[in-house]
């Protein structure tokens, strides 16, 4: 099972797309400083999470969430389960 997430960061509220195989991994090294792109972001909350049979699903997914029209898309999935 592969999972795109999206994260917020409770520092500057600025969006963050990714793909794991581990989300609970993943989301720990986030917010330990541990990834080069986020480190100075930290810390995140988990805002949405979707599964994948396969990691090229998951990597789609996560590269259409990162265009302007995903971007479009996300925030009403976001939008809509607060």
């Amino acid at each position: 099972m592969f999972i795109t997430y999206v994260l917020k960061s409770k520092k500057d509220g600025k969006l963050y797309v990714g793909h794991t195989e581990n989300l609970t991994r993943r989301f720990k090294e986030h917010n330990s400083g541990k990834v080069k792109s986020t480190k100075n972001r930290i810390p995140f909350e988990l805002l949405h999470r979707q599964n994948f049979f396969t990691r090229n699903e998951a990597r789609w997914q996560e590269k259409k969430w990162k265009t302007a029209w995903g971007h479009k898309q996300l925030a009403k999935i976001i939008n809509s389960s607060d």
